[in-house]
């Protein structure tokens, strides 16, 4: 137990040293998106693959072992290159050791590139990475919406019409989006995510077709 105790106190001693913390934090940071990533992966593919996909239990349980992999790799690969890039740039601008203003912007920038915006040697782009950018998307217009209402930011400068804007902003929001899906489903559904596509054929086709009581209440047909 003392050669046990002996390398722990090594090791922390280096993982504490401030020295080592900028680079150590690539480390750590990619450890965390590995674990984020499978935490919020694996329940959401074991519900939806168990729900909706056809199969052994053998073959589902792949299928939800391997996304969960994709996912945590995802974002343990981003948050590595996106936190060494900082790194870099912080040592690369004009004031060394200062984060400049765009860091962030270029440092995303690759990481997004390289992780999610590369396709395969088959030319696919994988489901999970899609769905990961679409996720990351759609809060970014979020917010930039909020943000170009803000007064001290944005093209709004009144303060009452801002929050007049604020208020009935989501409403209408709401509506266009339902409507919009709904059109797209409708006519087009081949341009909707194959998830989104599956749950709404669920839902709104599989729901017009039974011939008995069973499949009426039970199960669809």
């Amino acid at each position: 137990m003392s050669g046990i105790e002996g390398l722990k106190k090594v090791l922390e001693s280096i993982i504490l040293n401030p020295k080592y913390a900028p680079f150590l934090a690539v480390l750590k940071a990619a450890r965390n998106g590995a674990v984020y990533g499978a935490k919020v992966r694996f329940p959401h593919a074991l519900v939806m693959i168990f729900l909706f996909r056809s199969g052994t239990v053998q073959e589902k349980m792949k299928l939800i072992f391997r996304a969960t992999r994709t996912h945590a790799q995802n974002l343990a690969k981003y948050a590595s290159i996106y936190k060494a890039t900082m790194l870099l740039l912080r040592y690369m601008g004009s004031e060394p050791g200062k984060e400049g203003p765009y860091d962030t912007f270029f440092a995303g920038l690759l990481g997004g590139y390289v992780v999610f915006g590369r396709r395969s040697k088959r030319g696919h782009i994988s489901s999970v990475s899609k769905q990961i950018v679409i996720f990351v998307f759609a809060r970014v217009v979020l917010s930039l919406a909020e943000l170009s209402i803000r007064p001290s930011a944005g093209i709004i400068r009144n303060n009452e019409l801002s929050k007049r804007i604020g208020h009935d902003a989501w409403p209408v929001f709401a509506a266009v989006s339902w409507a919009s899906v709904m059109w797209l489903f409708r006519w087009y559904p081949d341009t909707l995510q194959s998830g989104l596509r599956s749950s709404m054929d669920y839902i709104y086709v599989q729901s017009d077709h039974w011939d008995n009581l069973r499949n009426f209440l039970v199960y669809n047909k």
